[in-house]
């Protein structure tokens, strides 16, 4: 078998066998396929597509090329929860503890902020103490001491997918729902779950624009999770604003607590039930009706907020963060209130301008060794669809740097205020 024979394959229009697609992941993680071929199939897919079968083995292949964790461990179905990333999106820290208060174990691997939309890591950092660097063993045993762990991915887990997304960055193919895809899935499958609920966001405030593409993605995604034996579902859900009422690290920690204790943007606490009920539903083996109920009786009993704090305590941060939030986070060096530059209705408040500026005030990174900002962020005033006068205050930016020009030009394309 040679990588040449299956690009040229691939560039007709064929289907791969899994041996092929096999021979060439393992291939490409051990050294022994050179960039060039590798780029050359990616593009190769990126016009010519993938089968659902193909894309299940290109999954398989990158998940089977480093560790698999094992969470044979923790009684009970495992459901894991994936976002493919939005302005705002800090649904884990409230998904997570309401799941785990109805008795699914959560043992879940989260990445860091890449870029504008924020991590989930990230925002679990901002807190004081807590670490999010765990083995797979002390992983299990906290699952098992209090239903809930959030860990950073290991640089073990699947390693082919690492090596491809940074060749796909650099030669135009990270475009590719297959190779998208088997991205995501791969590292559902090597972190251990049996059941898998994704979160596909589409709008400006997304990777994926439009809600076409986002369809597309999550049918490409449960095919493969049916393919390999998870039970798979996927919510589509619009990401043109910010989700909730805050965006960046410490800031969304508070607003995560406050849903928890039963408050929370109305945008923010029907999302995260509809998650939330799709997990329970999945791991209880329950309707999502039924699901959605459990998960807001377990917030009105104040469970899951008790659910959090043992998470937070289990991974070293101070439990009493659940009680006064803004005391144990800290406090940003700077801050700067936005305010509204004219009379009108406010139509919009574009999601890829407010991760912009959240970006620029340090929320995010723009390569992974760069550092993030826990107390970097915006907490806004008010939502679209209202009458603002002039003047009026719109948001806060906070940081621990000066605030310049560049976060207020980014909130001046992110509001839009017209006459009607």
């Amino acid at each position: 078998m040679r990588a040449v024979d299956i690009i040229i394959k691939k560039r007709d229009g064929g289907v791969l066998k899994p041996e092929e697609i096999r021979y060439f992941v393992d291939g490409y993680t051990r050294g022994e396929i050179p960039d060039e071929q590798a780029a050359a199939l990616m593009m190769a897919i990126f016009y010519k597509g993938m089968d659902y079968k193909e894309t299940a083995e290109l999954t398989l292949a990158m998940a089977r090329s480093g560790e698999q964790v094992d969470l044979s461990g923790i009684p009970g179905v495992k459901v894991d929860k994936h976002s493919t990333g939005g302005i705002g999106d800090k649904t884990t820290l409230i998904v997570g503890p309401v799941a785990a208060a109805c008795g699914i174990p959560v043992a879940k691997m989260s990445g860091r902020a890449l870029g504008f939309t924020g991590g989930t890591i990230d925002k679990l950092e901002s807190i004081p103490g807590v670490t999010t660097s765990f083995t797979v063993e002390q992983m299990v045993d906290m699952v098992n001491d209090t239903g809930i762990c959030v860990a950073g991915q290991t640089a073990e887990l699947a390693p082919a997918d690492k090596k491809l997304y940074a060749l796909r960055d650099v030669t135009g193919t990270i475009d590719s729902i297959p190779l998208i895809a088997a991205s995501i899935m791969s590292k559902k499958i090597a972190a251990g779950a049996d059941a898998i609920v994704l979160d596909v966001k589409y709008g400006s405030g997304a990777f994926m624009k439009t809600r076409e593409q986002a369809q597309l993605l999550a049918d490409t995604m449960c095919a493969i999770g049916t393919e390999v034996g998870r039970n798979t579902v996927a919510v589509l859900n619009t990401m043109e604003e910010p989700l909730g009422m805050t965006v960046g690290n410490a800031v969304e920690v508070v607003e995560a607590i406050e849903t928890l204790k039963g408050g929370g943007s109305p945008d923010l606490v029907e999302h995260c039930l509809g998650l939330a009920g799709k997990m329970i539903a999945l791991g209880l083996g329950v309707s999502f009706e039924e699901g959605e109920r459990l998960a807001q009786e377990r917030i009105d009993d104040g469970s899951a907020l008790n659910k959090f704090g043992d998470m937070i305590e289990a991974q070293g941060g101070d439990r009493r963060v659940c009680i006064d939030p803004e005391k144990y986070l800290g406090k940003a060096e700077y801050s700067q209130v936005y305010y509204a530059k004219k009379q009108g209705y406010l139509r919009k408040i574009d999601g890829y301008s407010m991760g912009m500026a959240a970006f620029t005030l340090g929320a995010g990174r723009a390569v992974k060794t760069d550092s993030s900002d826990p107390h970097a962020g915006v907490v806004m005033n008010t939502r679209s669809g209202v009458n603002i006068s002039e003047g009026e205050a719109l948001c806060t930016l906070y940081s621990s740097r000066p605030i310049g020009s560049e976060v207020i030009a980014w909130l001046d394309n992110a509001y839009e205020i017209c006459e009607e």
